[in-house]
């Protein structure tokens, strides 16, 4: 995939610095949700998805590698995954898993990572 499961494709498009807060969120089969918030630090980049009531009002977290095109005039956000492959990640809980350090390494062999983990999570 990415040498990096936590950091954007460099053909993603996406630019650091740009608030991706309020882009919706594309699966490759159809909408899943806007983002609520997201960080684009090196090697901890993800996107935490508000999912509304597709998946009754949960949260999940994605880690930037699953991005695959940003369309800024459209506020769009393209990832890689099915709806039910999201659907079916570990659950994402803000207030416990942002900073949890097994919980990055769940997620990311749920994604197919066995990439390197960087920044806080190391």
């Amino acid at each position: 995939m990415t040498e990096n499961l936590w950091s954007y494709r460099s053909t993603s498009g996406h630019v650091a610095g740009t608030d991706l807060t309020g882009y919706k969120v594309e699966a490759t089969d159809g909408s899943i949700g806007k983002v609520d918030k997201h960080s684009d630090e090196v090697t901890d980049a993800y996107l935490v998805v508000d999912t509304g009531v597709w998946i009754f009002g949960k949260e999940v977290l994605l880690p930037a590698s699953t991005v695959v095109r940003i369309d800024p005039e459209e506020r769009k956000v393209f990832v890689d995954r099915t709806k039910e492959q999201i659907k079916d990640a570990p659950e994402f809980q803000r207030e416990k898993h942002l900073g949890d350090v097994g919980y990055r390494e769940e997620l990311g062999t749920y994604y197919g990572a066995g990439a390197p983990f960087g920044g806080p999570f190391a």
